[in-house]
């Protein structure tokens, strides 16, 4: 049997890194990276998000697997009464990802839904979802008070659970970037061609609210125990 010659050194490695990008990659990248090596864009993608979609939706990469995450803007979500000012108001604050947030000023009805096709998430991959946000020195009315949250693919029965604003109760996890995130459910993504609702709702408390930050809804694949 002959043996085959060593690969030159000059032969290109097979392009390992690159398997794990989106295929749209390149439009999510700066002009500076298009010459840097793919490993370095793979981790780029995952330690920096990038705003996609006119800036409504945040895109970055799960380290360990390459899967697909992604934060919804609280613009994309339907928010009642968020477009009246005198119970919403829309402000920028550094540490967000989002060039506007919404502020709770007062309502007694506390009512977010929102809506999003899976394709944008990799397919074959079980999600958790959360929702993401801060509270005010004078955050008032969720002491105590329970928030139904659900999440389903569009036809199906909702998962519903309880959440709790008040970081007393120990239902929230604050995170490195400095927000708090209370999970609402999780779902399995098949193909990529669902959509899913998402509704956070206390219509039946009798006190007004306020001091709450909403930066969005955050999807993520959800960590296998070994």
């Amino acid at each position: 049997m002959q043996l085959l010659p060593p690969p030159s050194p000059l032969t290109p490695p097979p392009p390992v890194w690159e398997k794990f990008l989106p295929p749209e990659y390149s439009s999510l990248i700066l002009e500076s990276q298009v010459s840097t090596l793919k490993k370095e864009l793979y981790f780029s993608l995952c330690n920096n998000p990038v705003l996609i979609e006119d800036g409504q939706k945040s895109f970055w990469l799960e380290k360990a697997s390459g899967k697909r995450c992604i934060m919804l803007s609280a613009r994309q979500l339907a928010i009642t009464w968020g477009n009246s000012p005198q119970y919403w108001q829309w402000i920028s604050i550094p540490e967000a990802r989002f060039k506007k947030v919404p502020e709770l000023l007062d309502v007694c009805a506390f009512e977010i839904r929102g809506w999003m096709n899976t394709r944008i998430l990799s397919p074959r991959t079980h999600y958790s979802a959360y929702v993401v946000y801060k509270t005010r020195s004078g955050c008032h009315g969720f002491r105590d008070l329970p928030i139904q949250v659900g999440i389903c693919l569009v036809g199906q029965k909702a998962t519903k659970r309880f959440i709790c604003f008040d970081e007393e109760l120990m239902k929230s996890k604050e995170r490195e970037d400095g927000w708090i995130e209370a999970e609402i459910g999780d779902l399995f993504n098949e193909i990529g061609c669902d959509e899913i609702e998402l509704s956070i709702i206390d219509i039946t408390s009798p006190y007004w609210k306020r001091g709450l930050i909403i930066q969005g809804i955050e999807f993520r694949p959800v960590k296998k125990l070994w």
